[in-house]
């Protein structure tokens, strides 16, 4: 069976929109903005973590096939601001799946993911 490319792309967009599972509660909310951007893109993503005393560290990373980009801070945290705002500029043409990871004294506390896209400009291959 073969899977037409405007068929995976409305897909992943459809994914994108849909609420985010979480692994851990609602320690962690995040959007990822624009969903369909022209390459070379920049996402927004802004994460909203619930304060806890637990929280050590948010990690965001931006990954297509073939590339990858990450961020981190350090929380401090019951005291860490609840709003966390990282951009990745530059992306080329792919499909991405961003995802944050929020860490705390005892490890993994929650997990989340979003799906955006970035397609060629007028003119690119």
């Amino acid at each position: 069976m073969r899977i037409s490319r405007h068929a995976l792309f409305f897909g992943f967009f459809a994914f994108s929109l849909a609420p985010a599972a979480l692994n851990g509660g609602d320690a962690l909310r995040m959007q990822v903005s624009p969903a369909i951007q022209r390459a070379p893109a920049m996402l927004t993503v802004r994460v909203m973590v619930e304060s806890s005393a637990e929280n050590r560290l948010l990690q965001v990373v931006a990954e297509s096939p073939t590339f990858y980009r990450s961020s981190e801070v350090e929380m401090d945290g019951a005291s860490a601001s609840p709003l966390r705002i990282f951009q990745f500029r530059g992306l080329p043409t792919g499909v991405y799946e961003v995802t944050g990871v929020l860490v705390g004294t005892q490890g993994r506390r929650a997990t989340i993911s979003r799906v955006a896209q970035v397609v060629p400009s007028p003119g690119e291959r």
